[in-house]
């Protein structure tokens, strides 16, 4: 981790070198294992990948009853190869969500710990649950750790996030404080306090909370950063302390990660991550792209057809979770497309990603039938045509978008000129235009803010 970060000690009278509590010491063991695998070649992890994928795949074809009866005997687990691999079955999240039981383990494993509920509906209201244990619990813990060695962050410094909760006490305008950064790293070392606030609260309050806080790092959605930032720089709220902002749930783009340079002259450092599964991918230290964490996950990105894609494909998704044996999930389609990336020039052999795009329901239907990812390139120009906090655009039909607005008035005759020319001429189309005005746009059930949804049923898409 950080040259000089100070581990926390669980011994009185010895605090150099410092002796690890039991869980802390498990923790630094996985992390100096996955710290020597990154150096290794892509062949040689996908080897070490593939002799665990064998374990859990014998694992659930003997224990988890839906995968007893797909998978059985028709694909012995000694016999599974990366050629192999795709003629296994993908686990859909319809699947997922209408047999949750048939995908639990009927003799889940005394040495992973204690297991517990894990319900998501990600962004599609389609309720998901499933079983963590206190060993994907540790695993997620580890690959957050190495999320900040590999970002080298003090982490003597204050953390904010602003993030959905569930307590209701974190929605009131002081939010709460924590003299720690969380689960992850209190154990191991002696770090900075915390503030936690509300996802919905004001972004004037949150900007006056950021102010007060002095945070060295911000956590939340990219979203929430983009109102903050446009806030900061319009009322002149410089944030000294602030050294990194940290993005999750949502996909940056060049124009937020331009957009806190601008406002706090600092980096963006974006996660991706699911509930189902822990981290999937961590951006590279050195550059903008993603490395999958191939230790916690196998994620794979296949064409329509089922095909691997390669560098500067893009692809839906697919994900089997290595260190789950209550829940086993194997090919399970997440639902998100990504663009495959070329081998880093970092030396790190893990896969890489270039992008995250979105799901399948944020493609723009053109009226000849063409999809495509809409280009949303206007987060940093909305102000200059009225005063919008958020903007999400739903496509109801071939040439229908309707335009939902989170403002605290209407937008007048010349704005709403202005502003239709201005989707338009980003869409590519003189599509339709409705505007409806509301108070939220984000998912109620994780705060978040999807800028594009299509309602139009797609064809031959998998549920």
């Amino acid at each position: 981790m950080t040259p000089d970060l100070n581990y926390r000690s669980a011994l009185p009278g010895l605090t150099w070198p410092a002796f690890p509590a039991p869980g802390a010491a498990n923790k630094l063991a996985l992390l100096f294992q996955i710290e020597q695998n990154q150096w290794r070649t892509a062949q040689q992890i996908e080897a070490a990948q593939f002799e665990q994928v064998r374990k859990l795949f014998a694992f659930a074809a003997r224990t988890v009853p839906l995968y007893r009866e797909q998978l059985g005997g028709r694909f012995p687990a000694a016999d599974i190869s990366p050629q192999s691999w795709c003629e296994i079955p993908v686990l859909t999240r319809k699947a997922l969500h209408a047999l949750p039981s048939a995908i639990r383990s009927e003799q889940i494993p005394k040495e992973h710990g204690q297991n517990f509920p894990i319900s998501t509906s990600g962004s599609t209201g389609m309720v998901v649950e499933l079983l963590g244990t206190d060993l994907t619990r540790l695993f997620w813990q580890v690959f957050c750790l190495r999320d900040h060695l590999w970002h080298r962050r003090d982490l003597r410094q204050t953390l904010c996030t602003i993030r959905y909760h569930r307590d209701p006490a974190i929605k009131g305008p002081a939010g709460v404080s924590a003299p720690g950064w969380g689960p992850a790293t209190d154990d191991i070392a002696l770090t900075g306090g915390s503030f936690n606030y509300h996802i919905t609260l004001p972004v004037d309050d949150l900007a006056e909370r950021l102010r007060v806080d002095r945070p060295g790092y911000l956590l939340s959605h990219p979203s929430v950063i983009m109102g903050l930032a446009q806030h900061c720089l319009a009322h002149r709220i410089a944030l000294p302390q602030l050294k990194e902002v940290r993005t999750l749930g949502e996909t940056p783009d060049d124009s937020l990660r331009d957009l806190c340079r601008a406002a706090w002259g600092v980096p963006v450092v974006d996660m991706y991550t699911c509930q189902e599964a822990g981290y999937l991918a961590l951006q590279c230290p050195e550059h903008p792209h993603y490395h999958v964490q191939a230790e916690n996950a196998l994620v794979e990105v296949v064409d329509d057809a089922g095909r691997p894609c390669g560098p500067g494909e893009v692809g839906r998704v697919l994900v089997t979770s290595l260190n789950n044996f209550a829940t086993p999930l194997i090919r399970y389609e997440l639902g998100d497309y990504a663009e495959v990336g070329a081998p880093c020039p970092c030396g790190r052999g893990l896969p890489v990603l270039k992008r995250i795009m979105g799901r399948y329901r944020n493609l723009l239907t053109l009226p000849d039938g063409t999809r495509s990812w809409p280009r949303l390139g206007y987060e940093t120009s909305l102000q200059s045509i009225a005063p919008i906090e958020l903007m999400q655009m739903i496509q109801t039909a071939a040439e229908k978008i309707r335009v939902r607005l989170v403002m605290e008035r209407a937008l007048d005759t010349a704005e709403t000129e202005r502003l239709t020319a201005f989707i338009q001429k980003n869409l590519g189309y003189p599509f339709r235009l409705s505007f409806d005005y509301v108070d939220t746009i984000r998912n109620p059930s994780n705060a978040k803010l999807e800028q594009f949804i299509s309602l139009i049923e797609p064809q031959g898409r998998p549920g």
